[in-house]
This record gives structure tokens, C-alpha cells and sequence, in this order.
């Protein structure tokens, strides 16, 4: 009976993750600006991705972040994901989203391209978010982190992949996309928005184990492991 309960409460989990979001407790004027954000962010990217070359860097590197049963926790900046959201669709990777006016658009719009979204419980915020994912990826569900989101400082990494490889055994994977040519939006991430028809480079770095017995040194070295490893792919 406890085995059954356990599985139908995972199933009601994944489910979660990959639906829509009740959107009852905000406005009627909330939900139709959330609906056209959605919409609108979802139709941008599918557009202008559609055009774009791929040239990919690094492929053995996702290859070997995905042996032996691991899935990857893809790690990247958060000016990089116009493309990025295009570019490993269809994969059921799960991403935080906030429990949020923005966070409801953006988790709606990821999840027209297939992925899932972990929100944690309102209480528990970034860290109920994280055991979300845990137990996301023990289910076989990838993640991704957008390392210095929501709010910066930009290109900072955060410690939320490092936690979630330690508590999972699954890899980090560092990489980044670069359109050739795109616009910039001013805010504090300043993302890229490829322009149509121009060429993206992707690079993917060699995957980041972090041992179950990390310490807090431990945590923070991996930490700034990673941060080299998106700076160094930056740099080219």
C-alpha cells in the first residue's frame, strides 16, 4: 500500500511539473497578460530558432555526461536562454521557475517546448524548488539552471546545480550558446536574442561530478569549478 501511495504521488509530481499551472489566484487581467506573454515569448522563439545554424562543440561532452544511467544538470548563464530553451527541446528537462508573475509565463512557454518546471511549494521557495528536482531526477527527469538567475549578479554562479549533483550523483554540464549576430535587451542579465537566419556556436564543457560526502569547502570549490568552466566557454 505505502509502494503505491509513493507511486502515485511521483506520478502526480512529473505531472505537475510538465502541466499548466492553476492560474485561479491571480486576476482575470493577470491571467490574460500571463497567457500573452506565454504566447508571445513561445511564438518568438520557435520562429526565429527555427532559422538559426547549430555549429556544435563539445558533443562527446554531453555524451559522457549521459553514461552509466546519469542524466545531465545542464548549467548556463542566464543571458543564454532564448536559445538555449530552442536548442534542447523536446528532452523533458526540468528548470526552477518562481512562484511568480513572471515565473508563471516563462514556465508555461518552456513547457510548449517540452520541459517540466519545479516551483517548490511557496513557503520553501528556492529550496523546496531544489527537493522538487531531486526527486524530479531520481524519476529520470534532466534539470538545467540558469547559474546567476533570477536576479544576478550577472555571470556569477550560484551553488543550486552543485547542491542538486551532490544530492544526486548526476553530472553538472557547463555550456553556452552564442548567436553571431542578435539584439540585446537592457536588463540586468542583458540576454541575447538571435537575429533570424544567423549561425549559433554551442559549447559544451566536460562534465562536473561532485561526490556525495561534499563538504561546505568541497561545495564551494565545485562551485567555482564551474564558474571557470562557463567563463572559460565564454572566452571562446
Amino acid at each position: 500500500m505505502s509502494s503505491a501511495r509513493s507511486n502515485i504521488q511521483l506520478a502526480s509530481r512529473i505531472d505537475r511539473a510538465y502541466s499548466f499551472a492553476d492560474l485561479s489566484t491571480y486576476t482575470f487581467k493577470e491571467r490574460m497578460m500571463i497567457r500573452a506573454a506565454d504566447l508571445a515569448f513561445f511564438i518568438a522563439i520557435k520562429l526565429i530558432g527555427s532559422t538559426v545554424r547549430f555549429e556544435v562543440h563539445g558533443w562527446e561532452n554531453w555524451e559522457a555526461a549521459s553514461r552509466d544511467g546519469k542524466i545531465p544538470i545542464y548549467t548556463f548563464w542566464h543571458d543564454r536562454v532564448f536559445l538555449a530553451t530552442y536548442f534542447w527541446q523536446r528532452r523533458r528537462i526540468v528548470v526552477m521557475t518562481s512562484r511568480s508573475f513572471d515565473g508563471e509565463y516563462i514556465a508555461r512557454f518552456i513547457q510548449r517546448f517540452g520541459y517540466g518546471a519545479a516551483r517548490g511549494s511557496s513557503s520553501r521557495g528556492a529550496t523546496g524548488a531544489i527537493v522538487e528536482m531531486v526527486r524530479l531526477m531520481r524519476a529520470g527527469s534532466p534539470t538545467a539552471f540558469t547559474i546567476d538567475g533570477p536576479r544576478g549578479p550577472r555571470h556569477v554562479a550560484k551553488m543550486g546545480a552543485v547542491l542538486l549533483a551532490k544530492k544526486t550523483g548526476n553530472p553538472i554540464l557547463p555550456f553556452t550558446i552564442n548567436a553571431e549576430k542578435s539584439w540585446q535587451v537592457s536588463s540586468w542579465d542583458r540576454p541575447q536574442i538571435a537575429k533570424p537566419f544567423s549561425r549559433a556556436r554551442v559549447h559544451i564543457a566536460p562534465p562536473i561530478f561532485v561526490p556525495s560526502d561534499a563538504s561546505e569547502a568541497d561545495l564551494e570549490a565545485k562551485r567555482d569549478e564551474v564558474q571557470r568552466s562557463l567563463d572559460d566557454l565564454d572566452s571562446r
